[in-house]
């Protein structure tokens, strides 16, 4: 059975951002703007995601 994914890319720079958010954003494998990446569709994914979601776009 094949997992859910998700994809995630960046939209927001994350300049004159907090740490936190920056580490998070490294956390999902994102550090240049508009890069993509497919991630596995977890509760800590969803809530690394909600805590940059001003930064990122979404699609399933």
């Amino acid at each position: 059975m094949a997992k859910k994914t998700i994809k995630v890319t960046q939209t927001g720079s994350p300049i004159r951002r907090r740490n936190d958010q920056r580490a998070t954003l490294i956390g999902l494998g994102l550090n240049k703007m508009h890069k993509t990446r497919e991630l596995e569709d977890t509760p800590s994914v969803r809530g690394m995601i909600d805590k940059v979601s001003h930064m990122v776009r979404v699609e399933e």
